[in-house]
C-alpha cells in the first residue's frame, strides 16, 4: 500500500537572496502523524514550514502538500490550521477572545464581510477545542501566555483543518506552561486523528510525545522516531561538537553546548 503523505519534499532548496537556508531536504509527513521538527536557531525550520504552506518558494527541488504544489492548494488550503511563531496581532487592542478566533474565518466571511452568528458558533466550538470557552468574552489582553497561545490555535482550528502546523507554540511560556500545552497538543491529535507538525527548540519535552522527528541543521541531519535518531552523533551534526546529553530513558532531555 502506498504510503500517503500530507507534506512531503523532494530535494528542496531555499534560499534568502543568496544565503541558503534549506539544501536538499527530502522527506515525507504522513497523514494522521505527529511530527517534531527541532534543530538550533537558524537551522531553517521555519523555513520549511512556510515552504510547506506556499509562503516561501523553493529555487530547487518540489513540495507537495496535500498532494498538491502549495500555490495549487486552492479550496484545499482551508484545510490547513496555521499558528506563526509571532502572531501579526497586537494583544493590547481591546478584542474579545470569541472576535480573536473567528478571525480564523475571514477566508470563508471575507475581509471586511459581516461575522455572522454562523460565524460565531464555530468560533465558541473551537474553543470549546481548546477548553477556553469560559474566556470567550474576556478581553485578550488580560489572558495569561499560555491562554493566548491556545486562543490561537482554537483560531487554526476554527476552519476545522486536517493538518495542523504550529511554529514554536511555547517560544513566549515558562516550562510549566510548555509541558502543559505540549500535552494538550498531544490529547488533541489522539483525539482528532489529525496531522500535527510541531516546530520546537525543546527537544527533551517534544520528543515524549511525537511519533517522529526532523533534526535540521539547513539539510536534514536525520529523520525518524525520536528514539532511534537523537544519537549523541545526530545532535553534534545539528548543535555542533561538544554537545552533551542529560537525561534517562530512551531519549535526552537536555542539549547543552560545552566549551573545550
Amino acid at each position: 500500500m502506498t504510503q500517503e503523505y500530507d507534506i512531503e519534499f523532494r530535494g528542496v532548496s531555499v534560499r534568502y537572496d543568496r544565503l541558503p537556508a534549506l539544501e536538499a531536504v527530502t522527506f515525507g509527513i504522513p497523514r494522521g502523524s505527529f511530527w517534531g521538527i527541532i534543530g538550533p536557531n537558524g537551522s531553517g525550520k521555519s523555513t520549511l514550514v512556510k515552504t510547506a504552506l506556499g509562503l516561501l518558494a523553493p529555487y530547487r527541488g518540489t513540495v507537495l502538500t496535500l498532494g498538491h504544489e502549495p500555490s495549487d492548494l486552492g479550496p484545499l488550503r482551508a484545510r490547513i490550521g496555521y499558528v506563526p511563531q509571532y502572531a501579526e496581532l497586537d494583544f493590547s487592542f481591546p478584542l474579545q477572545v470569541l472576535d480573536v478566533v473567528a478571525m480564523g474565518l475571514y477566508g470563508e466571511i471575507g475581509l471586511f464581510g459581516r461575522v455572522r452568528r454562523q460565524h460565531r458558533a464555530r468560533a465558541m466550538e473551537a474553543l470549546e477545542r481548546v477548553q477556553m470557552q469560559d474566556l470567550a468574552k474576556r478581553q485578550i489582553s488580560a489572558l495569561s501566555g499560555g491562554q493566548r497561545q491556545r486562543v490561537l490555535i482554537a483560531r487554526a482550528l476554527v476552519v476545522n483543518p486536517s493538518l495542523l502546523i504550529l511554529d514554536e507554540p511555547t517560544a513566549a511560556l515558562d516550562h510549566s506552561s510548555s509541558e502543559g500545552l505540549y500535552e494538550w497538543i498531544n490529547s488533541l491529535h489522539r483525539e482528532t486523528g489529525m496531522t500535527i507538525v510541531l516546530v520546537t527548540h525543546d527537544i527533551g519535552v517534544v520528543s515524549e510525545y511525537v511519533d517522529s522527528i526532523a533534526c535540521l541543521n539547513r539539510t536534514l541531519v536525520a529523520h525518524g522516531r525520536p528514539q532511534d535518531v537523537l544519537t549523541a552523533p545526530t545532535l553534534e551534526n545539528m548543535y555542533g561538537c561538544g554537545a552533551v546529553l542529560f537525561g534517562h530513558g530512551e531519549v535526552p532531555h537536555m542539549v547543552v553546548r560545552h566549551e573545550k
